[in-house]
């Protein structure tokens, strides 16, 4: 589906880059928490932006005590599912996206945009808002989106893309998400 690139290597920056982690498999907000925990391990100013969560997952209780990662959520989001967006979707990820484009331009080390593709999937926010945050954003700030799906927009802006593929997953076992594992 998606090809490998190569770049010339004067096109390639050393900070700044955009990274796309996406896929139905499990890892991703995972993968986007150890790229923070490394940031700030460098002493490295983080800000996480949750998108599509209520901010209640156990792995926001640790990164609230890391310093140098700032934790933003708005709060409370209903699940999404049967019945489709509603008002308090929109005004969700209205929010996240106000964050996540501030801090774009301020000069952060990392912006992580955790379900920020998730978000578009589900039109609470546009393409073309997503396309001006990767644009728009400082050119030394790294920048990190994870959700299900990829558009080939994002794709083509993307220095990284990482796909995590479910193969098997305990829940069509009648094992429901566990603490501390799922959330």
């Amino acid at each position: 589906m998606y090809q490998n690139q190569r770049y010339p290597r004067e096109t390639v920056r050393k900070y700044g880059l955009v990274h796309a982690i996406f896929g139905t498999g499990p890892g991703k907000t995972s993968r986007a928490i150890g790229l923070a925990i490394r940031m700030a391990g460098t002493g490295g100013r983080v800000v996480f932006v949750q998108f599509m969560k209520s901010g209640d997952s156990s792995e926001v209780k640790l990164l609230s005590r890391i310093p140098n990662i700032e934790y933003l959520c708005p709060g409370k989001m209903p699940f999404i599912l049967p019945k489709g967006p509603k008002k308090e979707h929109y005004e969700h990820a209205e929010q996240a996206l106000a964050w996540a484009v501030e801090n774009s331009r301020n000069g952060i080390d990392l912006l992580i945009c955790d379900e920020i593709l998730d978000a578009l999937y589900f039109r609470l926010i546009s393409l073309d808002n997503l396309l001006d945050l990767i644009r728009g954003k400082n050119n030394r700030t790294e920048l990190v989106m994870t959700g299900a799906d990829l558009p080939q927009e994002i794709f083509a802006e993307a220095d990284y893309v990482t796909q995590l593929i479910q193969i098997k997953h305990p829940y069509y076992k009648g094992v429901h998400a566990r603490e501390g594992i799922e959330y």
